[in-house]
């Protein structure tokens, strides 16, 4: 059996799910790719768990600027206890208020064109990279 080392990041959306990825060693996050929120969903979560060795999966849940839940917050900690009751692994939420926000800036930075996929991937990584400096070890 391959040893699971790595953290996957997730934003979550209707449309569209952000996936990202960050070593747990080495800690640098870095976007993967961006699936369709469809009927294979689950299953492609399934094979990429196994595909990038994955040992954690972080879900992004946004909150309210006065950190209150909203709507999508509930849909995706939905998401998140659905997807733990599909993998092998543990499945933990973590705050992704402004994410996508961020990760547009990130990508206007860059000064190459992108998409709103891109934006979604971006924002997986940057979730990852708060729950790696900030949430962790918490």
């Amino acid at each position: 059996m391959t040893q699971r080392e790595y953290i996957l990041g997730i934003d979550y959306g209707a449309q569209r799910v952000g996936v990202a990825v960050a070593h747990e060693v080495a800690r640098l996050p870095r976007p993967l790719q961006t699936l369709k929120n469809d009927g294979s969903l689950m299953q492609q979560l399934e094979v990429l768990v196994n595909q990038e060795s994955v040992a954690r999966i972080v879900v992004g849940v946004p909150r309210n600027m006065d950190g209150s839940s909203s709507e999508q917050s509930s849909a995706c900690e939905a998401f998140a206890n659905e997807l733990g009751g599909r993998v092998d692994v543990p499945v933990q939420t973590f705050d992704e208020t402004l994410s996508s926000v961020e990760a547009e800036a990130a990508l206007k930075r860059i000064g190459k064109p992108y998409s709103k996929p891109d934006i979604d991937a971006m924002a997986a990584s940057l979730i990852l990279e708060r729950y790696i400096t900030e949430g962790a070890n918490a």
